[in-house]
């Protein structure tokens, strides 16, 4: 695992965080551009939503996570994206975990596509558990598939 730091996202994270975004083949079937991302991540930080990077001491922004607190039913956080521009170091997992840590409620819920074969192993090895599907949501010919976790304030899963 890299030394790397996880803290809250800052106006100036953007771009970096909106070019990889934008470059990465699964974000680009869902149509996220420079642009759109540089917007919707703007309107996230003034709204107030949870948004955390994880970068090393030297360098930039190498990984988001982007929650809304309220995000399912009013009630619950929903992971809308989580992110790293670098592969099988322990980044995501390290800031889905300082993600959860930080969160007043005891559950987190998130959508991943069915194609998706990596993020599924990847969340269900953090613990998380597929509790639905919901056929054309987001993309017409993609079933986003739903999961959450759930544990306790003393730190096991139930």
């Amino acid at each position: 695992m890299l030394n790397q730091i996880i803290r809250a996202m800052r106006h100036t994270d953007i771009p970096i965080l909106a070019n990889w975004i934008a470059e990465t083949p699964l974000w680009q079937r869902y149509q996220f551009t420079i642009p759109k991302v540089q917007s919707s991540l703007e309107t996230a930080l003034a709204r107030g939503d949870l948004l955390l990077v994880v970068d090393l001491p030297e360098g930039e922004a190498l990984g988001l996570a982007w929650c809304l607190p309220k995000g399912i039913f009013g009630r619950s956080p929903y992971l809308r994206l989580l992110g790293v521009n670098v592969r099988q170091k322990g980044l995501g997992a390290a800031l889905l975990t300082h993600l959860e840590q930080g969160l007043e409620a005891d559950t987190l819920f998130l959508l991943v596509s069915d194609f998706n074969l990596e993020a599924q192993r990847f969340y269900q090895r953090q613990g998380y558990q597929q509790i639905g599907a919901i056929p054309g949501y987001v993309l017409p010919d993609v079933t986003e598939l739903l999961y959450w976790k759930r544990w306790n304030r003393g730190g096991s899963i139930e």
